[in-house]
Protein backbone atom coordinates (compact mmCIF):
# COMPACT_ATOMS: atom_id res chain seq x y z
CA UNK A 1 0.00 0.00 0.00
CA UNK A 2 1.34 3.44 -0.87
CA UNK A 3 1.14 6.34 1.51
CA UNK A 4 -1.39 9.07 0.88
CA UNK A 5 -0.05 12.46 -0.13
CA UNK A 6 -0.51 15.24 2.40
CA UNK A 7 -2.66 17.32 0.06
CA UNK A 8 -5.00 14.41 -0.53
CA UNK A 9 -5.15 13.74 3.23
CA UNK A 10 -6.05 17.38 3.87
CA UNK A 11 -8.69 17.29 1.12
CA UNK A 12 -10.16 14.06 2.51
CA UNK A 13 -10.25 15.54 6.01
CA UNK A 14 -11.90 18.78 4.82
CA UNK A 15 -14.56 16.88 2.86
CA UNK A 16 -15.20 14.57 5.82
CA UNK A 17 -15.56 17.52 8.20
CA UNK A 18 -17.81 19.38 5.75
CA UNK A 19 -20.10 16.38 5.32
CA UNK A 20 -20.17 15.82 9.08
CA UNK A 21 -21.07 19.45 9.70
CA UNK A 22 -23.83 19.29 7.09
CA UNK A 23 -25.29 16.14 8.62
CA UNK A 24 -25.10 17.69 12.09
CA UNK A 25 -26.73 20.94 10.97
CA UNK A 26 -29.56 19.20 9.10
CA UNK A 27 -30.02 16.81 12.01
CA UNK A 28 -30.36 19.75 14.38
CA UNK A 29 -32.93 21.38 12.09
CA UNK A 30 -35.01 18.21 11.95
CA UNK A 31 -34.55 16.51 15.33
CA UNK A 32 -34.28 19.28 17.92
CA UNK A 33 -37.71 20.84 17.15
CA UNK A 34 -39.25 17.38 17.67
CA UNK A 35 -38.08 17.64 21.30
CA UNK A 36 -39.47 21.10 21.87
CA UNK A 37 -36.35 23.11 21.10
CA UNK A 38 -37.27 26.47 19.60
CA UNK A 39 -36.30 26.84 15.93
CA UNK A 40 -33.31 29.18 15.70
CA UNK A 41 -31.07 28.55 12.70
CA UNK A 42 -28.16 30.43 14.30
CA UNK A 43 -28.34 28.26 17.43
CA UNK A 44 -28.45 25.09 15.33
CA UNK A 45 -25.45 26.36 13.34
CA UNK A 46 -23.50 27.07 16.55
CA UNK A 47 -24.39 23.65 17.98
CA UNK A 48 -23.16 22.10 14.73
CA UNK A 49 -19.87 23.98 15.03
CA UNK A 50 -19.35 22.73 18.59
CA UNK A 51 -20.09 19.12 17.71
CA UNK A 52 -17.89 19.35 14.62
CA UNK A 53 -15.00 20.64 16.73
CA UNK A 54 -15.49 17.79 19.21
CA UNK A 55 -15.57 15.31 16.34
CA UNK A 56 -12.31 16.65 14.89
CA UNK A 57 -10.62 16.33 18.29
CA UNK A 58 -11.99 12.80 18.77
CA UNK A 59 -10.92 11.72 15.29
CA UNK A 60 -7.43 13.10 15.83
CA UNK A 61 -6.90 11.18 19.06
CA UNK A 62 -8.34 7.94 17.66
CA UNK A 63 -5.97 8.24 14.68
CA UNK A 64 -3.01 8.92 16.97
CA UNK A 65 -3.99 5.90 19.11
CA UNK A 66 -3.96 3.64 16.05
CA UNK A 67 -0.60 5.05 14.91
CA UNK A 68 0.77 4.33 18.38
CA UNK A 69 -0.64 0.78 18.40
CA UNK A 70 0.72 0.18 14.91
CA UNK A 71 4.17 1.48 15.87
CA UNK A 72 4.22 -0.80 18.92
CA UNK A 73 3.46 -3.78 16.61
CA UNK A 74 0.16 -4.39 18.37
CA UNK A 75 -1.83 -4.03 15.14
CA UNK A 76 0.60 -5.65 12.72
Amino acid sequence: MTQQRRRISILETAINIGIGFGVSFLGNLIILPLYGMPFHVQSFFEIGVWFTALSVIRSYYVRRLFVYLHNKDILK
